[in-house]
């Protein structure tokens, strides 16, 4: 519980500063050395060498601690800290103006002058005695400091005054470096310009030509929105953040600031043909111009969008401009990025952040596709849409393949005017998708004219399965796939990187990430409050991983209440709540696709949770063919298909409860986050690094706290629990509680020991 210091002393510490801050000039903040590793017994002496410490601006702690004003982030529990400071004269009334939480102590050019006990919830003056005004000089002086934090808030700062000309304090410095973590994954060793996701990021609705633009662009940062930077601070490396390692800048994007990048491209375009240019993910807010003329713009940090730019490409050499703000605020959908990142939450990402291409097709062409399966007659339901059909007479088929080979076909119908035509597909003897058969059938859309010559063409993927619910013998409510009971057991993965953050170093990482998780007996992930790139769905798809699928959240939150009665939402604008609508509605148009996706989950606990019962509906009428769960571990209304526990570290369930016992499928949504440090593979050594429950003695004792998590889980199975959800994948930053270290070189439990210890879930 935070400390909190007597109102009456409190007062009278602002009596006493309020004059003289109010009559000093602003102080000058020039910046430390610090180090959170004990140093040398002499690291506070004139002589000490401090080249190998850090650097960074005061003050130093968390921007939660009453009265910080914080330069450089510290959250260990011990800092040492140094700084040079010039005097041109000495002060007729020294003083030590010191805000510190909790214990420090002071040395002036290497005397100790002062020692405080306890903590500070604001700067406080104290005058210099005669001896310590001995220690001070005209010129260079020195002032050394040690700080120690034990709980509650943390803070140091320290300046040399006159008390008699009290100075202001200016707004802290802060640095534009986000940390600088020596971990890097064995795929992130091999990134570089030629070779960064070359892969082709739209593999379920395939043309052949494209052009990929990753690579190396031109960036810059200004502090005026609303002009275009005069000088290219450098190159970056598409499609990675600003603030990553594999950028090749790893700069942070203040919130009042504006990234700009640059690249030229060639290009042919194709009479009768559009040009396409193709962001597949850009945080947060951008704008796009081509050749000097604006083309478009876009709000949403998490789905693609494309852009028609015909009119503005020329043969041979063309400029793109991009503009991006990003404000990690406010109602902003970010899931867990934050600027002060500490806990559960991480680096922030601004910019370009998935691929980047163009694409040309012709006039008439199909511009998207909608399908789903009919079980019970191996049908397959296909809605293309069509654009700029009219004056045409043409015709759209759907041929399926098998092993290279045709197993079913429709005729060519003639197309009506209007976005949309159905097409029926009977698969002979069809394989139905699950985790054991994740059988794709390969499908070819074909749009022709009047005289049968092909206008355009794409090639995708389809399955057949059936998302539904069942009564066990008990009367339990369970899920089911093809209306086969299933019990869904994945880990929460939150798919982030040390090398990328938000981006995946390669598809070969990705896949990696799923592979693993399959061979240890998950047959689901939840992916956590993140949308991936389509082409993690792809290899779910292919290799029989179910998804439960986050909206990315934001921090706009009513009382969380968990599963009690009457909750309450937060309250959100028309405007707030109209955009987060309009970016879910991008997730399911962009997704709804892939089999592997059998839940989506708009709302994660209490973030953002807002209009309940009106996002579940709109949910659902969106989607019929998956279940909703409406806000996992969230404040429990009755919408959806799905009621969700979160409980640390162990699994438990509030089955006293009836309000949600008629048709909702009871799960723990999150549960585990057992943590286990791997020295040398930790995102920062010197920070608090945490599981949940605390951290075991062994590593041994890590895995009986795992299997002790699993047989309570198989317990609550039998009463009625029909999913599972363990925290987590990897670590993450300062989350030390991943089944795998944060640059996946270290398997905390190997996959083989991992599926026998689940093997218990899936028997009767």
């Amino acid at each position: 519980m935070r400390k909190t210091i007597p109102p009456l002393l409190l007062l009278v510490w602002i009596l006493i500063l309020e004059p003289f801050l109010a009559l000093g000039a602003t102080l000058k903040d020039p910046a430390w050395k610090y180090t959170s590793s004990s140093p040398n017994p002499d690291w506070y002496s004139l002589d000490f060498d401090d080249s190998a410490w850090k650097k960074g601006h005061g003050g130093f702690g968390d921007t939660d601690t009453p009265g910080a004003r914080v330069g450089t982030e510290w959250f260990t529990e011990n800092i040492w800290i140094r700084r040079h400071f010039d005097l041109d004269e000495l002060p007729k009334n020294p003083a030590l103006m010191i805000h510190h939480d909790e214990d420090a102590t002071v040395y002036l050019n290497g005397t100790l002058i002062k020692t405080f006990m306890g903590y500070t919830t604001d700067y406080v003056i104290h005058p210099l005695t005669v001896s310590d005004i001995e220690h001070l000089k005209k010129g260079e002086n020195l002032i050394a400091i040690h700080c120690q934090q034990t709980a509650g808030g943390q803070f140091i700062d320290a300046h040399v005054i006159d008390a008699n000309h009290v100075p202001k304090l200016p707004r802290p410095k802060r640095s534009s470096q986000p940390f600088e973590s020596r971990l890097i994954t064995q795929w992130g060793q091999k990134v570089n310009a030629e070779n960064a996701w070359q892969d082709y990021p739209r593999p379920a609705f395939k043309r052949d030509q494209w052009l990929n633009l990753n690579g190396h662009w031109d960036y810059a940062v200004v502090s005026d929105p609303s002009t275009q930077p005069n000088v290219w601070e450098g190159k970056i490396l598409v499609p990675f953040c600003i603030e990553s390692k594999l950028s090749g800048v790893q700069r942070l994007l203040e919130p009042e600031e504006t990234l700009w990048y640059r690249r030229s491209f060639e290009w042919h375009p194709k009479e009768g043909h559009l040009s396409k240019l193709k962001f597949e993910a850009v945080d947060y807010e951008c704008s796009v111009w081509i050749n000097g003329v604006m083309a478009g713009s876009h709000k949403g940090g998490n789905s693609p969008f494309t852009l028609d730019i015909t009119p503005l490409v020329k043969t041979g050499q063309n400029e793109i401009k991009v503009k991006v703000n990003d404000t990690t605020s406010g109602t902003q959908l970010r899931g867990k990025q934050r600027l002060n990142p500490k806990g559960i939450w991480y680096t922030r990402v601004s910019g370009i952040w998935q691929t980047v291409w163009m694409e040309q097709v012709p006039g008439a062409h199909i511009s998207d596709f909608k399908y789903f399966s009919v079980l019970d007659e191996n049908k397959v339901i296909i809605t293309p849409r069509l654009h700029n059909l009219e004056g045409f007479k043409s015709y759209i088929q759907a041929i399926a393949f098998d092993n290279g080979q045709v197993i079913a076909e429709t005729p060519r119908v003639q197309c009506e005017l209007g976005p949309y035509n159905q097409l029926v597909l009977t698969i002979p003897d069809a394989v139905h998708w699950s985790p054991a058969t994740p059988q794709l059938y390969p499908i070819k859309l074909i749009l022709s004219d009047a005289g049968g010559h092909k206008m355009d063409q794409i090639e995708s993927y389809v399955a057949l399965r059936k998302v539904g619910k069942v009564r066990d013998d008990e009367g339990h409510l369970r899920f089911t796939l093809n209306d086969e009971p299933i019990f869904h057991w994945g880990p929460l993965d939150q798919g982030w990187w040390p090398d990328g953050l938000l981006t995946p170093p390669s598809d070969e990482a990705l896949v990696s990430d799923i592979l693993y998780l399959r061979d240890a007996g998950f047959n689901m992930i939840r992916k956590h409050i993140k949308i991936e790139p389509r082409r993690f769905y792809y290899h779910c798809d292919r290799l029989g991983m179910m998804v439960w699928q986050d909206q990315v959240s934001a921090i706009k939150n009513p009382p969380w209440t968990r599963l009690k009665p009457d909750p309450v939402d937060a309250e959100w604008t028309d405007d707030e709540h109209q955009q987060y609508l309009s970016e879910l509605e991008a997730m399911i148009n962009t997704l709804e696709n892939h089999p592997s996706i059998v839940v989506w989950v708009p709302f994660n606990e209490a973030w953002g949770q807002h209009r309940t019962m009106e996002v579940g509906a709109w949910t659902m009428n969106r989607d019929w063919t998956r279940h909703v769960n409406i806000a996992s571990g969230g404040n429990f209304w009755p919408i959806g298909h799905i009621v969700d526990a979160h409980a640390y570290p162990h699994p438990e369930f509030p089955f006293d409860a009836d309000r949600y016992d008629e048709g909702f499928i009871k799960v723990m949504g999150e549960f585990g986050g057992h943590g286990w440090p791997v020295k040398d593979h930790l995102w920062d050594h010197q920070k608090r690094n945490w599981g949940y429950g605390g951290l075991p003695k062994s590593l041994e004792e890590y895995k009986e706290r795992y299997r002790e998590s699993i047989a309570r889980l198989v317990q609550l199975k039998n009463q009625g629990i029909a999913g599972g959800v363990y925290t987590q994948t990897t670590d993450v930053e300062g989350e030390i509680n991943g089944l795998l270290t944060y640059d996946r070189a270290v398997h905390k439990i190997p996959s083989s020991e991992l599926r026998r210890i689940h093997q218990q879930l899936f028997e009767d």
